[in-house]
């Protein structure tokens, strides 16, 4: 038995292990079985960039791929403290409106 990873871009971008593992073995790698690839992708996540796991294909997908090496992109991670920025411009701080949500509270526009 098989296991068959191809890596995506977002693992790529987010870690230069990955990087350097595709230009030297290419975007796909065959493993004994999913736990082996874990451990690899457990090996590249050690002291890199962001993390990478192992993503099993869902079933509809008809690729021959059983799974694949992912990792979330930067600029997600990056909105992290979006939700309190927003929040915080909406109460009136960091140039926002300060009389914008009573405004609509009171029924105006």
């Amino acid at each position: 038995m098989s296991y068959l990873v191809e890596v995506k871009p977002s693992a790529r971008k987010a870690n230069a292990a990955v990087g350097h593992a595709v230009l030297r073995d290419g975007t796909r790698r065959e493993f004994g079985d999913r736990g082996a690839a874990e451990a690899w992708a457990d090996g590249l996540s050690t002291g890199a960039d962001r993390p990478v796991w192992i993503h099993a294909a869902h079933p509809a997908d008809d690729s021959e791929v059983d799974g694949y090496l992912v990792s979330r992109q930067r600029q997600l991670l990056d909105l992290d403290g979006a939700y309190d920025k927003r929040r915080r411009r909406l109460r009136g701080g960091d140039d926002g409106d300060p009389g914008r949500l009573d405004a609509y509270a009171d029924g105006g526009e």
